[in-house]
């Protein structure tokens, strides 16, 4: 299984980023989907989950409203737009293939890439 994120970058304070994450060795439709980050020096994060079917999203508090998690099954591919970026959202963003998707910030995951670096500057 091989999972990878690219789409990462430098981006202004407001500006947007769309990442992307492709998974081959597995049945992509078959499994829930998430994003994470991690920022130097804090723990990782759930920031965002997609079911299998994609009927149901989760967002973290912090980037509801700016943030839209989307998949195409067909092409194996994970998205996350994020828009209204802010230096808070630094971080280097991974993508998990089979990780929890509910109420709750997503745990877990069988696969991981190995991350895609986002940097907002103020």
């Amino acid at each position: 299984v091989q999972v990878v994120e690219s789409g990462g970058g430098l981006v202004q304070t407001g500006g947007s980023l769309r990442l992307s994450c492709t998974a081959s060795g597995l049945t992509f439709a078959d499994v829930n989907m998430g994003w994470f980050r991690q920022a130097p020096g804090k723990q990782r994060e759930g920031v965002s989950c997609i079911k299998w079917s994609g009927d149901y999203t989760y967002y973290t508090d912090s980037v509801k409203g700016r943030f839209t998690i989307s998949r195409d099954n067909a092409k194996n591919t994970l998205y996350l737009q994020m828009n209204s970026l802010k230096p808070e959202d630094t971080a280097m963003y991974y993508c998990a293939a089979g990780s929890s998707c509910n109420s709750q910030p997503p745990v877990g995951g069988a696969y991981w890439g190995q991350g895609t670096q986002v940097t907002v500057s103020s």
